[in-house]
Parts: structure tokens; sequence; C-alpha cells
């Protein structure tokens, strides 16, 4: 128990500082300082006569937020943290110890105190632009000005961090806004070359998909054209063969007459003409060896040679005789033939103008018949078929009669509706004075006769009735 009550270990995060009787190290600093440091290992504490206290060396943070002015006069709100510990040498220790031992606590708000300052005289020789785009050049100096002052109070600084650098004008926002701006004109331009691109593509795209409708349409086209044409070749191919056979067998009928023709002329040149000048040739060269022959032997073999060439000229001129027949039998062959020909088509065309002179003469009889029953009709019964056309055209004519009473707006009737009866008589013996006239016509009397009766014969059946218009 004893020894448990006087000794003392200091932990891996902390320093003893023990103080009193005999309280001091081997070394020069802690002899000078008067107190004795203990780190890592542990040692006796005689009570009463030393004492021993605890300075912790782990890691301790604090916040920063300095309100200052940049060198463009600026108001700017900075935000950072600080990490610091007491150092691990004995100096630093004892330098610490000495100033914080019973006021641990309170080092936070002297590094703030610290480095606040710092802050403002090092931001108030640098612009916002240097805050935003070089922080570690304020980190740095922060930490290099305040290296001394550190080192005194037996601390050192293990991380230095600038937070936010905040201000209320809107200064920062305005900076950024020219950059945000262009930014986004890049991103637009961007966005819309990468449309148009798109665009250009899809209608590519369309394009070549069209093409390709276009060519599959053509050659689908190409192909039903062919198969159109394959089975128009299979369906013709029957009535062709056929026309084929026929152009054939008349091609060799054709040929065949002409070998025939070609047969009868070479039987002919074989059979008459060439026998004929064989004769004569033979003939001619016999004449004439025999007739210089006889003519050498004798002056008085002429006569015979002469009787001799006499019949062999008959004989020649009868062999010419004969030819010559042959030639006129078939000439007069081929005329009787054209001959034929020509007579059946005279024939044809006779028959043909026949009828169609018996066609007409009936067709202008049968319009002299009809001509000669009307007019028969009209003498032997004239008011019948003058009735009949009055009749005919009756609707018309009482129209027209009508029309007198057309343009009449107003109308007053003396004698009422024996008054009416009477006028309306009157319109319809308007269309009876046709028939007198055409009557009067007809049984010949004058157009101005027949007017006057007429006119008598209205004036007579004159009513009272006025007009007024």
């Amino acid at each position: 128990m004893l020894f448990k009550a006087i000794w003392r270990v200091a932990e891996p995060n902390e320093a003893l500082i023990i103080s009193g009787l005999g309280a001091h190290t081997r070394n020069e600093l802690a002899d000078s300082l008067g107190f004795k440091i203990v780190t890592g290992k542990g040692t006796a504490v005689l009570p009463g006569f030393q004492t021993s206290r605890r300075l912790r060396l782990d890691s301790r943070a604090t916040n920063l937020q300095v309100n200052c002015v940049t060198q463009q006069g600026i108001p700017v709100q900075v935000r950072g943290v600080i990490i610091y510990k007491v150092g691990d040498d004995f100096s630093s220790i004892a330098n610490a110890a000495r100033r914080f031992l019973d006021q641990q606590d309170s080092m936070n708000g002297a590094i703030h105190e610290l480095f606040t300052g710092h802050l403002r005289s090092i931001i108030g020789n640098l612009t916002v632009e240097d805050l935003i785009l070089n922080r570690e050049r304020l980190t740095s100096e922060t930490r290099s000005s305040a290296a001394d002052e550190m080192s005194k109070l037996g601390l050192v600084v293990d991380s230095l961090q600038i937070q936010e650098i905040e201000d209320e004008t809107g200064y920062i926002t305005n900076l950024g806004k020219p950059h945000a701006a262009k930014i986004a004109a890049s991103a637009r331009i961007a966005e819309a070359q990468r449309d148009q691109e798109a665009t250009e593509a899809e209608q590519i795209a369309a394009a070549n998909k069209a093409a390709a409708w276009r060519d599959a349409q053509i050659k689908q086209a190409s192909y039903q054209a062919e198969i159109d044409e394959a089975q128009a070749r299979s369906r013709q191919s029957g009535p062709l063969s056929e026309a084929t056979a026929r152009q054939e067998v008349v091609v060799q009928e054709t040929r065949t007459a002409e070998l025939e023709a070609q047969l009868s002329e070479q039987r002919l040149q074989s059979q008459v003409r060439k026998p004929a000048d064989a004769k004569a040739y033979e003939t001619v060269t016999l004449s004439q060896a025999e007739r210089d022959a006889r003519i050498a032997q004798a002056e008085a073999e002429a006569k015979e040679t002469e009787l001799r060439a006499v019949a062999q000229a008959s004989q020649v001129k009868q062999a010419a005789a004969a030819d010559a027949e042959s030639v006129r039998l078939r000439g007069e062959a081929a005329a009787a033939a054209t001959r034929a020909t020509g007579l059946s088509e005279a024939e044809a065309a006779k028959a043909r103008g026949l009828a169609e002179a018996e066609a007409a003469k009936a067709r202008g009889l049968a319009e002299a018949e009809a001509i000669r029953a009307r007019s028969e009709a009209l003498r032997e019964n004239q008011e019948a078929v003058i009735a009949q056309q009055l009749a005919e055209n009756w609707p018309q004519i009482v129209e027209a009669g009508a029309k007198a009473f057309g343009n009449v707006d107003h109308m007053v009737v003396l004698n009422g509706a024996q008054g009416i009866e009477e006028m309306l008589a009157k319109a319809l013996t308007l269309g009876g004075t046709g028939l007198g006239l055409a009557r009067t016509l007809l049984a010949g009397g004058s157009p101005a006769t027949a007017s006057q009766q007429e006119s008598a014969s209205v004036n007579g059946a004159e009513h009272p009735v006025k007009p007024i218009a």
C-alpha cells in the first residue's frame, strides 16, 4: 500500500510534473526549472515533500471564426480549424507546464486569440482572389508567423485548415458569376452542338433508311417486273409458239413454192431450152461442116447442101415455134387467171352496188309513200289533222293566251262569277283562232281574210271585262 501511495506512472499521452524537495532530473533544463518532468515511465513521489501533477500531451482542436478586411477593403469572414498539442520535448513540456498546467482548458482560447490576430494581419495584405485561389499560402504564412509564439507556449500545430471564406457584400458570388456564365454558356454550346450532331446523325440515319427503303422498293419492283415478264412470257408462250409454228409453216410453204418454181424453171431449161440450143448448135455446126465439106468437094453438091440446109432450117423453125407456143400458152393461162379474178371482183362490186341501190330505192319509196299518205290524210280530213296538232299543242296555246293577263296588277270584274267565266272562255277561244286560220288557208283563202274572220268572231264574243293596270 505504501508503494502504491508513493508511486506515480505517466500515461503515453501525458507528462508528470513533479515539484518539491529533490524534484529534479539529470539535465540542465530540469535543474533550471526547479521541477521534474517524467514521460512514459513511473517515479516515486514523496507525500508531503513532493507534488505531482499531470499535463496532457494529446491533440486539441479549436475552431476559428475571424471577421477581417482584405487588401481591397472587402469585409470577409474566415472559418477554420486548428489542431495542436503540447510539444513532446522537455522544453515544450516545460513551457506549457509553466503557462497552462493549472489552466489547460484555457489553451483553446489562447490559441484562438493568437491565430485570430495573425489571420487578420495576413488577410489584410491579401486580396479576395488570393484567399480563394491560394489558401495554402494563407495557412503557411499563418503558421510561420505564429511559430515563435507557439514555441514559447510549448505548443506545436499539427494542422491548420481554412474551411470557408464568406463575404456579406456578395463579392465572391459575383466574382464567380462570369466564370459560371462562361461555363454555362460553354455547357449550352456543347449541348447545342451535341443536339445538332444528334439531329444530323438522326437525319443521316433517316436519309440512309429512306435510301435503303428506296433501293429495296426498286429491287422489289425490278424483281416484280422480271416475275411479270416471265409470267407474260409464260402466258404468251402458247400463242407465240403457235404463231412461230404457223410462221415456219408459211416459210416452208413459201420455200416449197419457190423450190417448185425453180424446179419448173430448171425442167424448162433442161427439157426445152437446152435441148433446143443443143440441137440448134448441133445443126448449125453440122450444116457449116457439111457446107464447107460440100463446098470443098464440088460446086455440084451445093444444091444438095442448100436443100439440106433448108430442111435443117425448117427443123429449127419448128423447134422455135414449139418454144413460142409454150410461152404463149403460159401467158394465156396467166391472163385467164387474172381475167377471172377481175371478173369475180367486178361481179362482187356490182352485186354490192345493186344491193345498196335497192336499199336506197326502198327507203326513198317508203319516205314518198309516207309523204303521200300524210298529204292524202290532210286533203281528206283537214280538220282532224289540224285538231290533232292543236290538241297536241293545246297547253302551249292556252299558256300563250294567258300571258295577256300576266302583266295585269289589278283587275275589276263587273258581273261577278259570270264575268270570270266569260273571261276564261274568251282566253280559251284565242286558241281556236289558229284552227280557223289553218282551215281557211287549206281551203284556199288568203291569210288577211282569215284574220278578219277570226277578229270578227272574237269581237262578237267580247264581254264587259275591264282590266285596270
